[in-house]
């Protein structure tokens, strides 16, 4: 027989992996808006995209392209602000998560 609390316990799991699409969205919402670092890559990484078309076909596409020197540098810079965005939005949701365990467990009365 399960307990309470697993049954508790499983449930907050069902419902993050449930919503966990909103989390990641709204954890880069809260990036675009509050933070300029990464609201400059994001800029700048459409800017590219669209100077660039080559790079959308590459990134989002099954077709291949051939790069001119402009092309692969411009794709070179993409991916690296890319990375450095992604590594961004971990650190937000990882920070989030803290937080929100926190609130958690004072809510439980764990705290």
């Amino acid at each position: 027989m399960m307990s309470v609390e697993h049954d508790v316990y499983n449930d907050l799991v069902e419902r993050i992996n449930d919503i966990y699409l909103e989390i990641d969205s709204a954890a880069c919402l809260e990036l675009r808006n509050g933070d300029s670092e990464y609201a400059d890559l994001r800029r700048e990484a459409m800017q590219l995209a669209s100077d660039f078309p080559a790079i959308p076909v590459i990134v989002e596409d099954d077709g291949g392209v051939c790069l001119s020197a402009d092309e692969s540098v411009a794709l070179a810079r993409y991916l690296k602000m890319k990375l450095v965005m992604e590594n961004m939005e971990r650190k937000q949701i990882y920070f989030r998560g803290h937080t929100d365990c926190y609130r958690y467990l004072k809510k439980i009365c764990a705290l």
